[in-house]
């Protein structure tokens, strides 16, 4: 269908440069419209009632007043006042009218979901958000026919848990399940094969369709794509996926860090494509990218989410990564480039100065660009390295390229060493390392890029230990955890309580393959 094409190429020139130089100019003047509206909308709602958001509205400063007023949230604090009562099906608790869907989220850090709200208005901004990223693909310069291939969407399954007062499932699911009437002829795999609950099942029927598909985009976590491309490459005996899909030019990737993916990826295709990364989170679209020669995402800062920002240190967090009372919080106007932000957030399903759990850093305030660094609690501190899952992944991508290997998955945890500690690693691949040649190399990097680390490795950290396992190790676990496929990553850090239960999968699946 050219006329697709035609359409987004005409789009984004006649709105491109305006939007530019208002993104420049009114980033915060955009904040504050956001968060007008969305206090205006929830004004009588119980959670407006209580916190008197008709107050905040008449105040010289609504930013100002809003943060004195609404404490900081994380998901027990909402969920224990406020969120359980959607649940039950009240109306117009924490956003005007029913809540229809809930998602469920337990990022890579909880034993158990949680259930986070989602509502028709959140759905509106998903899609404005996609169309929006949909049409910087004019950027690329793709030919008018490239606007006629597939996009093969893989998340969670779109069959929803209904209970009679609301749906569940995981936000891809709910997200799909919405997709406009127009945007139905591109997806892939289509809505019975998304439907299907079962991972296996899901990547059987794709591999067996696979021929019968024109893919322009793969849209995915990218461990779970990597097993799907490999899955078809070897069905069909074939070098690369571009022998099945000639037109494929680009995957937008999202939920981790790829640049220890890339060597891998990079085996897979034929020739180059395009690597797009995108931030949508169970709290709505945060981010995209929207330049060619960066690897970080440009904030969306009209489109239903008033963000704040708390600097992710000792004064805000303790020592497991939560969140302290009263932290301190600052406005995209405040933060600078290159320091480490906890998100807060407020948005049109009723989140409302909302710890997600993600952090972040700028690396252009000018053009509100960030990149992904971690998560709040998934860090190592044991006696001070602040060792973040930036670091971690920056070690794992140059021992990739030190020795021309692929490590498809990879996680750490502190242990105790007596008398003080050491850190424990784990790395999943088929390819051949010494533990001990890997060991030395990753605490070489850690040295380099943690002067923390450094410190702490001189007097507190005892040691370090790596442990090369099979893959499917890791698979294993995401499956047996119920996490298998689609939206689901591998927690990039273990907390001690986690370990012995590791350990135990491990040996359990080293016991199986003798």
């Amino acid at each position: 269908m050219p006329i697709l094409g035609s359409l987004i190429k005409k789009a984004y020139e006649l709105r491109s440069k305006p939007l530019d130089k208002r993104r420049k100019i009114n980033c915060y003047k955009a904040q504050k419209r956001e968060l007008l509206k969305l206090l205006k909308r929830a004004q009588f709602t119980a959670f407006g009632e209580y916190y008197n958001f008709s107050k905040i509205l008449k105040s010289d400063d609504i930013v100002k007043s809003f943060q004195e007023t609404v404490p900081a949230h994380d998901y027990n604090s909402i969920y224990k006042k406020w969120w359980y009562r959607s649940l039950n099906g009240e109306t117009f608790v924490c956003w005007p009218g029913r809540v229809k869907y809930f998602a469920l989220s337990s990022g890579t850090s909880e034993a158990s979901s949680k259930q986070i709200p989602v509502t028709n208005d959140m759905l509106k901004s998903i899609r404005k958000a996609s169309i929006r990223q949909l049409i910087t693909t004019s950027k690329y310069d793709f030919p008018l026919e490239f606007y006629r291939k597939g996009i093969l969407m893989i998340g969670g399954s779109t069959h929803l848990q209904y209970n009679g007062m609301y749906y569940q499932g995981d936000l891809s699911g709910i997200t799909t399940g919405n997709l406009p009437f127009w945007f139905q002829h591109f997806y892939k795999p289509g809505r019975r094969i998304s439907k299907a609950p079962d991972w296996e099942t899901k990547l059987s029927e794709i591999v067996k369709k696979a021929p019968d598909w024109d893919i322009g985009i793969i849209v995915g976590i990218p461990a779970w794509i990597q097993i799907l491309l490999e899955r078809i490459i070897n069905e069909y005996n074939l070098k690369t996926i571009h022998d099945i899909w000639p037109n494929l030019s680009a995957f937008v990737h999202s939920g981790v860090s790829f640049s220890p993916y890339v060597k891998s990826f990079e085996k897979l295709f034929g020739h180059p494509i395009i690597y797009n990364e995108s931030y949508l989170a169970s709290e709505g679209y945060i981010a995209f990218q929207n330049r060619l020669d960066v690897n970080s995402m440009e904030m969306l800062l009209n489109n239903g989410i008033f963000f704040e920002f708390i600097p992710f240190n000792d004064l805000n967090f303790d020592t497991d990564g939560n969140l302290k009372e009263n932290p301190k919080t600052l406005t995209i106007k405040e933060v600078e480039e290159d320091k480490e932000y906890a998100l807060l957030l407020s948005n049109n399903a009723g989140a409302w100065r909302y710890l997600i759990g993600d952090t972040i850093k700028f690396t252009s305030k000018q053009k509100n660009e960030i990149i992904i660094t971690g998560r709040t609690k998934h860090f190592i501190s044991l006696c001070g390295e602040h060792l973040s899952v930036e670091n971690i992944n920056r070690a794992i991508e140059l021992l990739q390229e030190e020795f021309n290997i692929e490590i498809r998955e990879f996680t750490v945890c502190g242990i105790n060493h007596d008398p003080m500690f050491a850190h424990k690693w784990y790395l999943g691949t088929e390819d051949e390392i010494d533990p001990e040649i890997a060991k030395q190399k990753i605490d070489e990097y850690l040295n380099y890029l943690n002067d923390d680390y450094r410190v702490e490795r001189m007097e507190a950290i005892k040691d370090v230990f790596v442990e090369v396992l099979p893959i499917e190790v890791f698979n294993k676990w995401l499956k047996k955890k119920g996490k298998e496929g689609g939206a689901s990553k591998f927690p990039r850090v273990f907390k001690k309580e986690q370990v012995a239960e590791w350990e135990e999968h491990i040996k359990e699946c080293l016991n199986l393959n003798k």
